[in-house]
């Protein structure tokens, strides 16, 4: 059983929500001001795709997660306020996925996360 400080996020639950494609779960540690900010090809830099807010938010992940693909969390650093890790994704075709994700932390809550994702082609 994984330790943590009161109002600080369960990494070890945070984990099984992503590899389980369980988008409840997930949405459960977002705040309700959250902002989640995703670059990559077609959202470079200077336009990245933001969510803004919980509920954008989940329509988001419960349409990831719908999917059939695998997730897998994997070298992640874990700080108290804010979290790291690669996500590697893969579909039934084949095609791969790696998004390197950063998340910023307020009383054990996400409030800001950034992926960078780079896409089989």
């Amino acid at each position: 059983m994984a330790t943590q400080a009161p109002g600080s996020l369960d990494f070890e639950a945070l984990r099984r929500a992503i590899e389980e494609r369980d988008a409840e779960m997930l949405i459960g540690f977002y705040a309700d001001d959250a902002e989640l900010r995703t670059v990559n090809k077609n959202t470079t830099p200077s336009s990245p795709h933001v969510l803004s807010g919980k509920e954008e938010i989940s329509k988001y992940l419960r349409d990831v997660f719908s999917r059939e693909m695998t997730h897998s969390v994997e070298n992640e650093v874990v700080g108290d306020n804010r979290i790291a890790f690669f996500e590697a994704c893969e579909y039934p075709d084949g095609t791969h996925v790696l998004g390197a994700e950063t998340l910023e932390l307020r009383d054990g809550k996400i409030v800001r996360q950034v992926n960078v994702e780079a896409w089989d082609e």
